[in-house]
């Protein structure tokens, strides 16, 4: 029951969190100058009765509350509006994005889990090998250096320099890119769990029965050391979904990213509005879900924040 009750209070400040979030969307989206009126006044396309007409019909001269107020009741019911330049369903437009962005996004986080748990087991059954030391390297390089430093670096040396792979529309870059940081986050902090577990009681009886250092670590070792994986998931899926978003606006892949860059460009807000209430409200979802699994992974977390 304390489990529970604590979970149901976690969810609660979330979803507290979530409104408090798209209040704050709606403001910052507004309080940048100018609006899509303005996108169309700059194009030459219609007088000034015209443009007087459309911002009343788009409901823009109403005050901030009536407009969030209009805006939030419509989303209660599912009806995230028509998008001000397209007059297309905004729902629709995410709807058509979204499978990119996740597309990019699942295939970086398998890269990343795969090479720094692959790491972190391999410097832990071959201390001589040099994954060590990949493994500090990975982790300085994920800390300080952005993946949008290191994606325009890649556009140079392999697009530009090599001409190995194109500018825009390819995704073995970006993929490779979130990869490698998501690795530099997991490695060094698995890698350490790893070595605390190693010293169990449980795993010298294994050594005993005379079993190797691979089996011992795949099969004894690491399933009893994911919990820190699943502590780091929420910063991890929380940094890939802005990373993800960086990725396709610098080589130009649809999705999600593309679609809000092109929206703020056009002062679109019930556009903006929605793809950035997607994306936080994503990040709460995947707080709460690792939370929780956490807190079914090892109890002890649970009892301590009861």
């Amino acid at each position: 029951m304390p489990l529970l009750s604590s979970s149901a209070l976690h969810l609660i400040r979330q979803l507290l969190n979530i409104v408090v979030i798209s209040f704050a969307i709606f403001l910052l989206v507004r309080a940048v100058p100018g609006d899509v009126i303005d996108f169309y006044a700059a194009r030459g396309d219609y007088d000034t009765q015209s443009l007087a007409a459309m911002r009343a019909d788009l409901g823009l001269d109403d005050g901030l509350s009536t407009q969030f107020g209009l805006w939030t009741r419509a989303a209660l019911r599912g009806d995230l509006g028509l998008s001000m330049r397209f007059g297309t369903p905004v729902a629709d437009m995410l709807v058509h994005a979204l499978p990119a962005s996740l597309k990019l996004a699942g295939a970086s986080l398998l890269v990343g889990l795969a090479l720094g748990m692959g790491l972190a087991v391999l410097a832990l059954a071959a201390p001589r090998s040099p994954a060590a030391a990949a493994i500090e390297s990975l982790n300085v390089w994920s800390i300080a250096v952005p993946t949008f430093c290191t994606g325009v670096l890649g556009i140079l040396a392999f697009s530009i320099w090599l001409g190995w792979l194109p500018i825009r529309g390819q995704m073995l870059l970006p993929v490779l890119i979130l990869g490698l940081d998501i690795a530099g986050q997991i490695a060094k902090p698995l890698h350490e769990e790893l070595r605390e577990t190693a010293r169990a009681g449980f795993i010298r009886t294994a050594r005993a029965k005379g079993l190797s250092s691979w089996r011992i670590a795949w099969r004894h070792i690491l399933p009893n050391s994911l919990s820190v994986v699943i502590a780091l998931a929420g910063v991890i899926l929380g940094g890939l979904i802005g990373g993800t978003l960086t990725m396709e606006a610098l080589f130009g892949l649809p999705g999600l990213g593309s679609l809000t860059l092109d929206a703020i460009r056009g002062r679109d807000y019930p556009v903006i509005q929605a793809a950035v209430m997607l994306l936080a409200t994503s990040v709460v979802l995947v707080n709460v879900a690792t939370t929780l699994l956490h807190r079914w992974a090892d109890p002890r977390t649970a009892r301590s924040q009861a």
